[in-house]
């Protein structure tokens, strides 16, 4: 029998991203899924704050190469991985010369949201899920964690919905409260429209702040993990999810959590049988 395949999909993961929960998280669920008899693929954005050299990263140049078309502008695509040899396991990263230089994630020195961290979203789902039909592996679940993977749901759901590799996919999102103050610039519906997004699909998102963005990723889901203790039933997350009737694993604690999250995995392989 194939081992499950599960794609990982990561805003942050430690050490190439400060030590956060998210990031830690990044860090140790892959390698746990994997310890626990599936096969793993883990991606995450090249932030312009990751020091290559130290962190051993180059460029794979057989998944490189493709161009992405975001509001009608080509964007290479690069692809680099780095491997955490003490957890035998690779991370992809997503980059480009233009999105990814600067040093900083998401804020410029004065904490001003970056005006293209739209496109940058749209960027990163598309490199993730072109790279992973070029490495021609078909995940059976995606999991991704992280406001700036929000896209990735509906884009598999939408948009990729007739390639052969995802049509089985289920999709599984960690939610967590925080995110990012303000909106998508308002030309943001017209970058996903360029894409081939129907407006029925982006019309009840209003101006795509951070908490459209999360509903968005909650309405394309297939099931639901809380990432913190704050981020239960009783939140303003838990209002969200409580109106979709999807499943839920509700936030399991530091002990026993990849075992948790493997359980609930399982129940989606189950329904693929």
């Amino acid at each position: 029998m194939d081992k499950p395949k599960i794609l990982f999909v990561n805003q942050e993961i430690f050490p190439y991203t400060e030590e956060t929960p998210m990031s830690k998280v990044g860090r140790f669920l892959p390698q746990g899924i994997q310890e626990q008899g599936n096969e793993i693929r883990t991606f995450m954005p090249r932030y312009g704050v990751i020091n290559e050299r130290r962190n051993q990263l180059h460029e794979v140049i057989r998944l490189s190469g493709i161009n992405l078309i975001i509001n009608d502008t080509d964007h290479p695509l690069i692809i680099k991985v780095a491997s955490i040899q003490s957890a035998r396991m690779q991370i992809y990263f997503i980059d480009n010369e233009e999105f990814f230089y600067k040093k900083n994630m998401f804020y410029d020195k004065e904490g001003v949201f970056y005006p293209d961290n739209d496109e940058k979203c749209i960027f990163f789902a598309r490199g993730v899920l072109e790279t992973v039909k070029k490495l021609a592996w078909a995940p059976d679940i995606i999991h991704c964690s992280g406001w700036f993977s929000s896209l990735l749901p509906l884009y598999v759901k939408r948009i990729y919905k007739d390639s052969p590799l995802f049509s089985h996919t289920k999709i599984i999102t960690t939610l967590y409260p925080e995110g990012f103050e303000g909106e998508f610039p308002p030309e943001f519906p017209k970058k996903l429209a360029f894409d081939n997004v129907s407006n029925r699909d982006i019309n009840p998102y209003g101006h795509f702040s951070f908490r459209d963005l999360t509903r968005m990723a909650i309405d394309f889901s297939d099931g639901l993990i809380y990432g913190d203790a704050g981020a239960g039933s009783d939140s303003w997350l838990g209002e969200l999810v409580g109106s979709t009737k999807k499943p839920v694993l509700e936030y399991p604690g530091d002990e026993g959590y990849v075992e948790s999250v493997n359980a609930f995995y399982a129940k989606f392989l189950k329904k693929k049988k």
